[in-house]
């Protein structure tokens, strides 16, 4: 597009914007950008005068934004990203197999149930190239879907989600020990039998009326669950467990990533549903990934058994203490803060 005439904000301004903020540096920005850092600088003042104020400001290590330019952004990153993905749409409209495809998910499914769809769609259509964006919380990868930054999002169902959404299926949350461990040997284990174990905790839990989600849960149960170590990430989280440091609930997929850790079932069954979702309706690349990720299938298998092949044997009665009857207890939703009671449909607690 050309440059403001009679008034116009362009989107090669926007998009100059956007590659300086990500950079936070006009110099990358110009050598990202392939243009003249005197080109970029007189692009970014342009817009500026025509937005009526500062967009940018220089800090001792970088450039940031100003409480305009915060304002700003959102719109700018939507206008340059949705202009991305119609030129994709109208080469997939076209029926191109070349181009791309922007993919946005969670940390804990792109190391756990996303690499073999990915292997699965590099052999099935080598020549569309991915690109995968990772998160760590769903409010981030809604927030980033939202300015339109990838052509399709993998994660837990979006509550309100304006666009199309469509169910991929449910992964199973089990408990994740060492190979070592009692419960190791266990076919299911009921969530009150762990009140004097220890847990590797992820501070990216889901907050249930203002408490985090094992807090909440061990409480419907009558305890306090005892924290070992806390972590970031879902991934570390496992490894922990699989070296005996304490245990901690996770996906099977995230588990099966890991030497030595062992997976173990809940009674009832900890399961969240995985969706596919996206902005505009799918295009023809979309599409067939939805296809891809389906016929992969997501959750793993029916059994216990660790990465090591193991399969769990029924767990004697010395192993646990047999505490109050096993009950409803709700899913967590892999690790993401601030979750209301409805998106995780969770029963109220009891009184």
């Amino acid at each position: 597009m050309s440059d403001v005439h009679g008034g116009v904000v362009s989107l090669r301004q926007m998009e100059y914007l956007v590659a300086v903020v990500e950079e936070r540096s006009f110099t990358r920005a110009a050598e990202t950008l392939n243009v003249t850092q005197s080109a970029l600088s007189h692009q970014i003042k342009a817009l500026e005068r025509e937005v009526g104020g500062d967009l940018l400001e220089r800090l001792p290590r970088g450039v940031g934004l100003t409480p305009m330019g915060r304002a700003f952004l959102p719109h700018a990153e939507l206008a340059v990203r949705s202009a991305g993905m119609a030129r994709r749409a109208a080469r997939a409209a076209a029926g191109a197999e070349g181009g791309e495809l922007h993919i946005a998910t969670l940390h804990a499914l792109a190391v756990g149930a996303l690499p073999a769809v990915l292997a699965t769609w590099r052999r099935e259509f080598p020549g569309v190239r991915l690109h995968l964006h990772e998160y760590l919380t769903t409010e981030e990868l809604r927030d980033h879907m939202d300015r339109g930054v990838a052509d399709l999002a993998v994660g837990p169902r979006p509550e309100g989600w304006q666009g199309p959404v469509v169910p991929l299926g449910e992964e199973e949350i089990r408990l994740v020990v060492s190979r070592d461990d009692p419960l190791a040997r266990a076919t299911a284990v009921r969530l009150a039998d762990l009140r004097h174990r220890a847990w590797v905790r992820c501070v990216l839990e889901p907050v249930i009326d203002g408490r985090r989600w094992l807090d909440w849960v061990c409480e419907q149960h009558g305890f306090k669950p005892l924290t070992a170590v806390e972590t970031q990430h879902a991934s570390t989280a496992v490894r922990l467990a699989a070296a005996g440091v304490g245990i901690v609930a996770a996906s099977v997929d995230v588990a099966r990533t890991t030497a030595g850790a062992v997976t173990v079932p809940v009674n009832p069954a900890w399961r969240r549903e995985l969706t596919a979702f996206s902005r505009v309706e799918l295009t023809w690349a979309v599409r067939r990934f939805v296809g891809v990720c389906r016929e992969v299938g997501f959750g793993g298998g029916e059994d216990a058994r660790g990465t090591d092949g193991r399969r769990a044997d029924v767990l004697g009665p010395e192993a646990l203490m047999p505490d109050a009857p096993a009950s409803d207890v709700p899913a967590p939703e892999a690790f993401a803060p601030d979750v209301s009671r409805a998106a995780l449909a969770l029963p109220a607690p009891e009184r």
